[in-house]
């Protein structure tokens, strides 16, 4: 049968005005779990099912919960219209919010350790440069002020504690264990680190720790594991469903290939599905006690280019990079100084340069300056006139900054 253009195109729209399903994910459900906290007291948590995309964060699959919006109070059906509003003076309520705004180093207005003031002065790039000695060989010479930079950097490091310095990969295995189970252990707290903050692969290695049935946390206990309860062990790390097959299937390549202990050459661990170049390097410093390379995350990339000693796209880059100048005893510990100096001072957004000794120094050539701002939240009361000549009264929010 056929049908008008104008049927058509109504038809069309009606097709783009329907209402698709909200994907939910894992921090959308998190702020839904803590929004319903104090009506749904001792609610479980609906482990994921099917397994994850490696393009993307794990989803929380078909987990049953109301959307945020719907717990509002006023509705957007039920907003009246505003006609000759008349505000009230009654004030119900007055905050106050410091708000953190970046400027140029010439407006910034801090002060150093001693309370004297201080301007952030941005330094110069100073990268690493490739020179050809006498006989024609090229020698890679270090940035001028690296070693001031570095030292400053563990000076700043002394006086703040990260989660690095407690709840490290190198530092989670039990003391209990013999070498081999420590090794072991090292090497999965490496491998669930990937896309997880310190503190939740800590919790997650200690539930591994506590809630295995025996042998306990070693390669035989996670291998007579079913691979669903694992899930559920790890379930609070980024890509848990992936790990979950990465470890099942490190744990069957060790027992088969390596005579269940883990490889201690570079090549032997990266062979094992899920374990990337960092995590080798660090497996190796961290669980057999030798300096190979130096492991790379994001932090140590981040922060190298920041300071303009090297400009790479990749860690891969950046490791070749450090490697070719950097003294080799200096391999093992970067990688924890600049993780912790990441958590704490030079943070991936919102830098504190205003705490930074590089910034004072003029070491930095990405120093910037935060210029704080105050707003003032007051909730005042005003009598609003509906469709029908009703009055009512309605609360409004006032915002008002102050420098």
């Amino acid at each position: 049968m056929k049908t008008s253009r104008v049927a058509r195109e109504t038809a069309k729209i009606g097709n783009n005005l329907e209402v698709h399903t909200r994907r939910h994910t894992r921090s959308f459900a998190a702020s839904v779990n803590a929004f319903a906290a104090p009506d749904a007291a001792g609610a479980t948590v609906k482990p994921e099912s099917g397994s994850d995309d490696g393009s993307s964060l794990s989803s929380l699959g078909s987990r049953q919960s109301s959307d945020i919006e719907d717990a509002l109070a006023t509705s957007s059906a039920r907003k009246r219209k505003r006609r000759n509003a008349t505000p009230t003076t009654a004030i119900a309520a007055t905050s106050t919010v410091e708000v953190s705004t970046r400027t140029t180093p010439r407006k910034a207005n801090i002060k150093t350790e001693d309370g004297t003031p201080a301007r952030i002065k941005k330094g110069r790039k100073q990268p690493a440069k490739k020179v050809k000695n006498e006989a024609g060989e090229v020698d890679i010479h270090p940035p001028n002020n690296w070693e001031e930079i570095y030292c400053a950097v563990e000076e700043m490091r002394k006086r703040v504690l990260a989660p690095v310095d407690t709840m490290g990969c190198e530092s989670l295995a039990e003391d209990t264990r013999s070498p081999r189970d420590k090794r072991f252990q090292t090497l999965i707290a490496l491998m669930l680190s990937s896309q997880t903050k310190d503190t939740t692969t800590a919790l997650t290695i200690r539930r591994l720790q506590t809630e295995l049935p025996p042998p306990g946390f070693t390669l035989e206990g996670i291998a007579d594991v079913e691979p669903t309860r694992l899930n559920e062990l790890i379930y609070a790390v980024g890509f848990h469903n992936n790990k979950t097959r990465y470890i099942k299937s490190t744990v069957q390549i060790l027992a088969e290939k390596f005579y269940s202990e883990i490889p201690d050459t570079i090549e032997g661990l990266i062979s094992l599905p899920g374990v990337g170049p960092k995590m080798a390097y660090l497996c190796m410093s961290a669980a057999w006690g030798r300096d190979e390379g130096i492991g790379v995350d994001v932090h140590v990339h981040r922060i190298t280019n920041l300071w303009g000693w090297h400009k790479t796209t990749q860690p891969e880059q950046t490791r070749a990079s450090l490697e070719a100048w950097l003294p080799k005893e200096k391999w093992h510990e970067i990688n924890h100084l600049l993780v912790g100096f990441g958590q704490t001072i030079c943070l991936p957004v919102g830098r504190k340069c205003e705490n930074c000794t590089l910034s004072t120094r003029g070491l930095c050539p990405g120093a910037v300056a935060s210029k704080k701002t105050t707003v003032k939240k007051q909730r005042k009361t005003e009598e609003v006139i509906d469709e029908n000549g009703k009055a009512t009264k309605q609360e409004v929010l006032v915002k008002e900054e102050v420098t």
